[in-house]
């Protein structure tokens, strides 16, 4: 598969028309956000781009909840926002790879020579190691050619493909991360303790927020004290195909495409042994339960980890397995076999199918343990469901999430969901800008790296899902699975140009319809249609009104007269090419 085509052809839209709403809306937030990330920035950052926090490693506020403060603006950067917004998620990267790296731990063995080594974290679990990348691993969208970019793209995928001697974190035998912990000091294959998890001792009375709730650091140390069996694979390491999949999408080598299908092949043999649900521990011998007695529901984060609230008693269920998902989306973009989605949908389906009635109401499980399903909730078990609607467009899928606001206005029943969700968008980053910057009073010694996290004020999910026809990428290092995305081709630079606004207002398994819109009413613009967020969808047609052009590539490229819009509907082959961080005009 090859990525074709030309941007040069284009096409063009003549049709005056009276701006409407979702268009100012749209400009505008892009325009909120760019103000509030500038305040936001220099607020918690300094000069050097190093956060005004107290450094500490742990599970509760560690160097991911630092960068994990700009998560978002990459993709906020690539929707069409100011380069200042690149230029400050850049400085807080590389400020962020020095703060962390110069920080060390005393008590925390694989950290007291720093929390970063070879600027990737020394050993977490990927909930947190996908927070760590959740900003670098977007980059690549606004500019893929950057300096050591793809030196740490290679490094980085290199830690679980057997390539560092120094992370033997794969075993390629067996297709296993060998431990749910791991990193650039590879993985821990003796069980983790409390104070691995939580950190050095801490003063936090009267001093500290802990945002978990914790109220001096005997409940910091008693909130992990079960986080324990972390040796063996575990779905959450299916989070490291982003890496291997970033790799893939910026230099085409077959090893990373090979490697990411080869583990995540292996995760689908594992559900299938299984029963088809997908287990939450595999053994350094690559057995199913291996390292928890046999127990597939095992391990730290698995189907039965069930754990007490240390300030309140109560009990809490900390099942994690449902962001393999992800890892089996990576492997749907890379490859564009529906496989793994079918697979996760039928687990899905199984899980629900073990429901029961309890008082007259339907309630489905999300825990597994000794005694079998536990954690009766109401609403059915979904995690992934719109993921996999969203890969396959199948019927069956879609039944799943038939309720879900945005899937109905593709549908056309939900008309006014583009004006409703941006108006609530403003009132989210007024409400971050004044709890986080006016009204917050901690100062850099009685701040930790998550403090800032509740106000972060880049809010861009629905502007994913109206301007792209995309998933939202998150905090867990999620690549863009976009239905399309622009280009500026004067400015040569991702995003939508000043002053147009796009509208994805139907998506079905073949066709995408795009409303553009010029907002400017005396200069014409172009902006370029790509299919999907790394040229994976192949346009195979643009038509707009009766005007139809063949495309037969990736990209195609529209010119919007002074004060018009009109909808350019695309034929499209998902999934047809191998995806690529290439722009247009590379």
């Amino acid at each position: 598969m090859q990525v074709t085509g030309t941007y040069r052809t284009q096409l063009r839209i003549g049709t005056p028309m009276a701006p409407p709403t979702w268009a100012l809306l749209e400009r505008e937030l892009l325009a909120a956000n760019n103000r509030a990330c500038r305040e936001f920035f220099d607020y918690y950052f300094d000069e050097r781009g190093y956060l005004r926090c107290v450094e500490r490693w742990g599970g509760d506020d560690g160097p991911d909840d630092a960068i994990e403060n700009l998560y978002d603006w990459p993709v906020l950067h690539a929707l069409g926002g100011d380069d200042s917004i690149r230029a400050m998620a850049q400085l807080g990267w590389e400020g962020h790879l020095r703060q962390y790296t110069e920080a060390k731990t005393t008590e925390v063995p694989f950290a007291v020579d720093g929390m970063y080594y070879k600027e990737f974290p020394t050993i977490c679990d990927w909930l947190h190691n996908g927070e760590s990348m959740s900003v670098f691993n977007l980059m690549g969208l606004s500019d893929p050619h950057a300096p050591l970019f793809e030196k740490r793209v290679r490094r980085y995928a290199g830690l679980y493909m057997g390539e560092d001697p120094g992370a033997p974190n794969y075993d390629p035998e067996r297709k296993i991360i060998r431990s749910m912990f791991n990193g650039s000091r590879g993985p821990m294959l003796r069980k983790a303790t409390a104070v691995d998890w939580a950190g050095d001792p801490i003063e936090v009375e009267n001093r500290f927020v802990l945002l978990h709730g914790e109220r001096n650091y005997q409940e910091m140390l008693d909130h992990f004290k079960d986080y324990n069996d972390v040796a063996g694979d575990h779905p959450l390491n299916l989070g490291a195909t982003s890496l291997v999949l970033n790799a893939y999408t910026l230099t085409g080598e077959q090893k990373y495409l090979d490697w990411l299908v080869d583990y995540t092949e292996a995760w689908l043999e594992r559900m299938a042994a299984n029963g088809g649900i997908i287990p939450s521990n595999i053994g350094l011998d690559g057995s199913i339960g291996g390292e928890c007695d046999g127990k597939w529901y095992g391990g730290v984060y698995g189907w039965g980890f069930t754990v007490v609230v240390p300030q309140t008693g109560e009990l809490a269920h900390r099942n994690l397995t449902h962001w393999g998902y992800r890892g089996f989306g990576n492997a749907v973009l890379a490859t564009g076999n529906m496989r793994y989605a079918e697979q996760w949908g039928q687990m899905i389906d199984l899980i629900n199918a073990q429901a029961k009635e309890v008082d007259g109401q339907t309630m489905t499980p999300r825990m597994y343990g000794d005694e079998g399903w536990y954690a009766f909730e109401p609403a059915p078990y979904a995690h992934g469901a719109l993921d996999v609607y969203y890969w396959t467009m199948a019927e069956r899928d879609r039944a799943r999430v038939q309720g879900d606001p945005w899937v109905r206005f593709l549908q056309g029943d939900n008309p006014s969901f583009p004006e409703e969700v941006l108006r609530r968008d403003f009132e989210t980053i007024r409400r971050k800008v004044a709890e986080g910057i006016h009204q917050e009073n901690l100062t850099p010694d009685t701040r930790l790296s998550d403090n800032p996290n509740p106000y972060n004020p880049a809010t861009v999910g629905n502007l994913f899902r109206l301007m792209l026809g995309g998933l939202p990428t998150g905090n867990a290092a999620f690549p863009l699975q976009a239905r399309v995305r622009y280009f500026d081709p004067v400015q040569r630079r991702p995003g939508l140009p000043a002053d147009v606004a796009a509208l994805v207002e139907r998506m079905t398994a073949d066709e995408t319809v795009v409303h553009l819109v010029n907002l400017n009413q005396t200069e014409a613009r172009s902006v370029i249609i790509q299919g999907g967020g790394y040229g994976e969808h192949q346009i195979q047609e643009a038509r707009i009104g009766e005007v139809a052009a063949p495309v037969n590539g990736a990209w195609c490229a529209v010119r919007l007269a002074p004060g018009c819009g009109d909808r350019v509907t695309l034929r499209m082959a998902r999934y047809a090419n191998a995806p690529t961080m290439l722009l247009p005009w590379d």
